[in-house]
């Protein structure tokens, strides 16, 4: 199963600049998602980071894993119209840096899940290559927040 950019609208409350994922290329609701971003020269971050060598911000790649995470999570019928929220982010590594015209691939696992938490494992490559991996843990609650974000 596939979602383009325009269903992405209806799963995720980000947009732009911060939507991060342009399109999920495979998912098992709950299980696992893989999602792309396309690195471009018009990202605003590559004016300041770095002038003359642009890397994409390691943060903004955890938050494109974290993005694609929520998508697997929020896709379950028992989530549909949640958020969820990032609450924990361990064992980040940064192996290599992500550059304007790369195209970067999120492929996020469920680990873990009870309650309104949630565990996965991400890793994020360019060209089969991995450029960071992380654990994430999410807090999945429904935007009137009437239900406990941790338990």
């Amino acid at each position: 199963m596939e979602i383009s950019a325009k269903e992405l609208l209806d799963i995720l409350p980000h947009r732009y600049p911060f939507l991060l994922v342009d399109r999920i290329v495979s998912i098992e609701p709950g299980i696992r998602a893989i999602g792309l971003k396309n690195v471009s020269f018009g990202e605003g971050y590559f004016v300041g980071h770095f002038p003359g060598h642009p890397i994409m911000p390691g943060v903004l790649i955890i938050e494109m894993m974290a993005q694609v995470g929520g998508v697997m999570l929020l896709t379950l019928p028992e989530h549909k119209g949640k958020l969820a929220y990032l609450a924990t982010v361990a064992k980040a590594r940064f192996r290599k840096p992500v550059l304007p015209g790369d195209t970067l691939t999120a492929d996020v696992s469920l680990i873990r899940a009870r309650g309104t938490m949630g565990v996965v494992k991400a890793e994020a490559k360019v060209d089969g290559i991995i450029v960071c991996d992380a654990e994430l843990m999410f807090a999945l609650q429904s935007p009137n927040g009437e239900e406990k974000v941790a338990e």
